[in-house]
């Protein structure tokens, strides 16, 4: 399979689970449910994608992981076609957890297919690209659903979704083979990721995950609140400062060489997370502009150095430490789409930011922890 052919289908996953959360004030104008419940629709999708995985990344160190990609492709479509006919909200959850199930099959397929053809310096690469991937998926996947949403209906960008998701899934090749390990138990493999480094790593990603889920969850209700911006269009635009995360993600390899070790490196960006945070606590539009725009660079800069930090130190298959990824990631995105909406219905903007803080703390405190847990595994 071609990279820039896997890139591709990355970006249209990243639509199916993105698309709806610029649409959270309009789905909860619509239905008629609290901004809590409408954040349910991310909550719905991210629980599943926190379970899921790890189970997925058992069964693919026995599977093609191409296979497995074409079919969740093709349910992915088939879920998008019924979410656009949905009749009521619950029928609407009820499909993206459907979605969430799915998910992480395409996802772990993805990130096991890299980590099992490429290795070292190609293996820290691909998977930079393959994480700007994400980054456009899921920016241009919330912007396009805010203008389709402004200029026709959202209903017809998931029939853009479900087109493209087809289209793609049907051109995965059929003949080609992948590595697979088929020698070990799950248990024999779960054992393997039992390393105090991998597991703290692994903890800080849930805490960079929570906190960026919670906020862009929840970026639609400050800007209409507190900066009385309505227009799911423009709202849609405020997300560009997202982008940045595309380029700040390409930019972690030079970044990496420039720094004493991986470690060091997240340590320093997870001080910086911690920051912007601070400064999003601020009323001044332009101020919190800014600091969305360091907050998302900060995150992907994070991720890309993570994500094939882990593959390096864990001894488990690419499929089983992929899957494991994957899981605490997403588990940090369920629980950050919903519980901090509590706080914020209760408390407001601020208490909201502050809560944030606190958990990108606890991530800062993992990874300088892990770094010491860790330095006799890897020289970085």
């Amino acid at each position: 399979m071609r990279f820039g052919h896997l890139l591709v289908c990355s970006l249209f996953i990243f639509f199916v689970l993105y698309a709806p959360q610029p649409l959270l004030s309009l789905f909860a104008e619509q239905f008629s449910v609290s901004p809590a419940t409408a954040g349910s629709l991310m909550t719905a999708t991210m629980l599943p994608l926190a379970i899921a995985p790890l189970v997925y990344g058992l069964l693919l160190a026995k599977r093609n992981p191409l296979t497995i990609l074409r079919y969740a492709m093709l349910v992915l479509a088939v879920t998008c076609i019924a979410f656009a006919y949905a009749p009521s909200f619950e029928l609407l959850q009820l499909l993206r957890f459907l979605q969430g199930l799915t998910l992480p099959a395409a996802l772990t397929a993805m990130t096991t297919y890299i980590g099992s053809t490429y290795q070292a310096d190609s293996l820290q690469k691909n998977m930079t690209f393959y994480i700007g991937s994400t980054i456009a998926g899921g920016y241009f996947g919330r912007v396009l659903a805010a203008i389709f949403a402004d200029l026709w209906t959202w209903q017809s960008f998931y029939f853009v979704i479900a087109a493209g998701l087809i289209s793609f899934a049907l051109s995965i090749p059929r003949n080609q083979t992948a590595i697979v390990n088929s020698t070990l138990s799950p248990l024999n493999y779960l054992k393997q990721l039992a390393n105090a480094a991998v597991l703290k790593l692994y903890g800080a990603v849930f805490c960079m995950f929570f906190c960026f889920a919670a906020l862009l969850n929840y970026l639609p209700f400050i800007l209409q609140d507190t900066f009385l911006i309505t227009n799911t269009r423009d709202i849609g635009l405020v997300y560009s400062g997202y982008l940045i995360g595309a380029l700040a993600s390409i930019a972690t390899p030079w970044l990496l060489k420039k720094s004493i070790s991986p470690w060091h490196l997240l340590s320093a960006i997870f001080a910086f997370y911690s920051t912007t945070l601070v400064f999003l606590m601020s009323s001044q539009l332009v101020i919190f502009l800014l600091a969305f725009t360091g907050f998302c660079g900060a995150m992907f800069i994070i991720h890309s150095t993570a994500a094939p930090l882990v593959n390096k130190i864990s001894s488990a298959p690419p499929s089983v430490t992929n899957g494991a990824y994957v899981s605490f990631y997403y588990s940090g995105g369920a629980l950050g789409s919903f519980v901090p909406g509590l706080v914020y219905q209760q408390l407001g903007h601020i208490a909201f930011m502050a809560s944030l803080l606190l958990v990108c703390i606890c991530g800062l405190i993992l990874v300088s922890s892990a770094y010491l847990a860790g330095k006799k595994t890897t020289l970085g």
